[in-house]
């Protein structure tokens, strides 16, 4: 017997691209940490947060699944809000499989129905997810299910709660089966694609929206223009907070520079533990004037610019 034929088979692995779909506020963000189980993608009260194909990598089964998390579908009015949904789209059509997420205690509102009916013309398998069916009765839950497949053919229907976790273990153990058969394209401790930068950038944007969500319009955005690791392990941080008038940066600085050194005390905090190390955070505002316009900012952010 030769050692090539005494040696064992090689355990066959997979790997694929999910895309998850479905409008603002309907939980992709959460399933993602959910199924990863870290943070990975910011999660905010304020809708339309994720902007760019920020990923998470999960390891289930010998199968390596790249969930990309896109931003929420809705009706574009702002050149953003183009960028973002047309970003949203092709994220569908680029993945190997599609996850339609439903808002449970929601239904097939306009919103959902006007998703149903373009994903139809995404030639991947789809999967649908309804959320936060720990919130509506289990006869509501069915109807709605029923009625989405009626609508488009889904290889697989969950119900879950991506707050609690309830149902993501299934989800997560059927995405791994039905991922094609490929190697890995990540390494095995990765859990996003995104640079520690940008992660860091995206975490004080979310403080700085969970502080300021109702005084602090969309258009505002984070840099992070300095990463220094020290000989003490220790990390600087530096970065800037993008506004687009005056009256907005008094807002995110506050009395007496108070409501900055909040933001930048919770994002440190959350940075020293993902990172297991000591951080040392500096933030800077700035008024960017129409940054919405500037080509250049929409690159930073992974978004095509749309010339219209």
């Amino acid at each position: 017997m030769t050692a090539e034929a005494s040696a064992p088979a090689q355990a066959a692995t997979r790997c694929g691209f999910v895309a998850l779909i479905g409008a603002p506020n309907v939980g992709k963000s959460t399933l993602v940490n959910a199924l990863v189980g870290a943070k990975v993608t910011i999660v905010s009260r304020k809708v339309q947060t994720t902007r760019a194909l920020i990923r998470g990598i999960v390891i289930e089964n010998g199968a390596q699944i790249i969930l990309v998390d896109t931003p929420g579908i809705f009706s574009p009015k702002r050149r953003l809000d183009r960028a973002m949904v047309s970003t949203a789209w092709s994220g569908a059509h680029d993945a190997d499989l599609v996850c339609v997420l439903l808002d449970a205690k929601a239904g097939l509102d306009e919103e959902a129905a006007a998703i149903l009916d373009k994903v139809a013309s995404v030639g991947h398998e789809k999967i649908l997810v309804l959320n936060k069916v720990d919130l509506v009765p289990r006869e509501k839950l069915l109807a709605l299910a029923k009625a989405a497949n009626d609508r488009i053919g889904f290889a697989k229907t969950f119900m879950i709660s991506a707050l609690s976790g309830d149902g993501v273990d299934d989800l997560r153990r059927t995405l791994s089966e039905m991922v094609p058969p490929g190697p890995f394209l990540y390494p095995e401790d990765q859990m996003s694609d995104a640079p520690m930068r940008q992660l860091a950038a995206e975490i004080t944007r979310e403080k700085i929206y969970r502080k300021l969500h109702q005084e602090l319009p969309y258009q505002s955005t984070v840099e992070t223009d300095k990463w220094e690791e020290r000989k003490d392990t220790s990390v600087r941080i530096e970065q800037t907070i993008f506004v687009e008038r005056e009256s907005q940066r008094k807002i995110v600085l506050g009395k007496g520079g108070a409501t900055i050194k909040s933001i930048g005390a919770d994002s440190r905090r959350e940075l020293a533990e993902i990172l297991g190390v000591p951080v040392h955070l500096f933030l800077f505002v700035k008024v960017r004037e129409n940054w919405g316009d500037d080509p250049d900012r929409y690159r930073e952010m992974g978004l095509e610019f749309p010339r219209e």
